[in-house]
């Protein structure tokens, strides 16, 4: 996404007057609204299906996160009408993790929700605002800051008064058609994220699906042991999509071992063996900072986003590096949690940093995250929370075969280059966006002079 820009002179616009969200919101009913009392949801109005709660966690990305939701009966949701939000209404949190701000888009899994005890809904007057436009103003600094002014922090971080005090919020206020064009500006570059996330999951589940079927149920055995001719080969080769040569690879009988029924002629490794492991070493306290200043450094998961971990807090006394490309594990806190750093870092002793022999980023990042459910054990044990030490994490258990594991990264690495590279591609939309934000809402760009390419 590119635009085109003739300038017309910088500085604020003057003549945009703000108004009040007061003066924003729908003459509807319930317009500006709380969720239920706790008392009025209870776990056991949840359902499986039905009419979905919006909560803190489904505000934790770009508009509203709908991987997950708890559910109330129609009924319910009726009995709760005053909370009930629609596509394009505005969700804020005013309990809790204040400051989260989401958008119900027009294309919405649901075409109602009901909003949770910790959040209010908005409904505009779509005539003199568009809801995209408040919600990028409420993800802007000055927006954040007019939303945050009436916070307590005594007790449960709140915003006092809430609906009142959301009320009260004034907002820039352009004509509709300039409202209108910085939001297609802004969501043109939020579109482009959105589909390169999408397309690596694609990817990631295409690579995942690969390696299950060679690595965990070990297909390509099951298939051949049933082969009794060439042509037989070839059709079990079509059938798993893989080529004749490569189902050749694979022997047509299974043998025991201390992990169980495994290919013939495979090896059962270790961590240690199969894996360069550097363990975590957090930098003292002193050295941190957000200012760019030295090293970037990640203490743990709560750094991680999708796949590549996003740049929070540097260092200036790195002590110990993973290196571009190495697998991040978190091993305390909990144990398990990966992704894969996008160039050399600081990590601290809530990580650790993980590559195979064969230099392939595919094939380290799926064996390990196929050890999920070995690092889910430690998670249950002792009293405060899960952690994994060097000597057990590279004692872990791991199948071994070279020619295998070579042909599966001619297949799957460039699948997870592509995600590295529109990984990349996210970051710098999103730099842009962020530095485009507060000159589109203040005005300090004119959009009559822009035009989205």
């Amino acid at each position: 996404m590119r635009l085109r820009r003739t300038w017309r002179g910088l500085g604020m616009r003057s003549e945009w007057k703000e108004l009040s969200i007061e003066n924003l919101k729908s003459d509807k009913k319930n317009a500006i609204a709380m969720g239920p009392f706790g008392s009025r949801i209870k776990a056991e109005n949840f359902t499986n299906a039905g009419i979905p709660i919006i909560k803190g966690t489904n505000l934790n990305g770009d508009f509203i996160n709908e991987d997950k939701y708890d559910f109330l009966t129609e009924e319910k949701a009726d009995e709760l009408k005053a909370s009930n939000a629609f596509p394009l209404d505005i969700v804020i949190t005013h309990r809790g993790t204040i400051g989260q701000v989401g958008l119900i888009p027009k294309n919405s899994k649901f075409k109602r929700y009901v909003v949770s005890q910790s959040q209010l809904k908005v409904t505009l007057d779509q005539e003199k605002m568009n809801p995209y436009y408040l919600y990028y103003f409420f993800k802007s600094k000055l927006g954040q800051h007019r939303l945050l002014m009436n916070a307590s922090q005594v007790g449960v971080p709140a915003i006092a008064q809430a609906s009142t005090s959301v009320k009260k919020i004034l907002v820039p206020h352009p004509s509709l058609d300039s409202q209108n064009k910085i939001v297609e500006i802004l969501l043109s570059l939020d579109d482009k994220i959105e589909l390169n996330r999408k397309m690596n999951e694609t990817l990631e589940a295409m690579a995942q699906a690969l390696f299950k079927s060679w690595f965990v149920d070990f297909d390509p055995v099951h298939a051949k042991a049933k082969c009794q001719s060439d042509a037989e080969l070839e059709l079990a080769a079509k059938e798993l999509g893989i080529s004749k040569e490569i189902l050749e690879l694979f022997p047509n009988e299974f043998v025991e071992s201390e992990m169980g029924m495994i290919p013939e002629g495979w090896e059962v490794s270790t961590i240690e063996d199969e894996f360069s492991v550097t363990m975590g070493q957090s930098p003292s306290g002193k050295s941190y900072n957000e200012t760019k200043n030295g090293m970037i450094f990640f203490q743990g998961r709560r750094d991680f986003g999708t796949y590549f971990p996003s740049e929070r807090v540097y260092t200036t006394e790195p002590k110990r590096l993973a290196k571009e490309d190495d697998i991040l594990l978190s091993v305390r806190a909990p144990v398990g949690d990966i992704n894969i750093a996008m160039k050399a870092c600081c990590i601290g002793r809530g990580l650790s940093a993980l590559k195979h022999k064969s230099n392939s980023i595919s094939y380290s990042y799926l064996s390990i995250k196929n050890l999920r459910v070995y690092f889910d054990g430690f998670n249950t044990e002792g009293t405060v929370f899960g952690s994994v030490n060097q000597n057990t994490l590279k004692s872990l258990n791991i199948l071994n075969n070279e020619e295998v594991i070579q042909k599966f990264n001619d297949v799957a690495e460039p699948m997870f280059q592509q995600i590295k590279n529109n990984s990349i591609e996210i970051l710098s939309l999103e730099k842009t966006r962020d530095i485009l934000l507060p000159k589109l809402l203040s005005g300090e760009l004119d959009v009559s002079t822009m035009e989205v390419i």
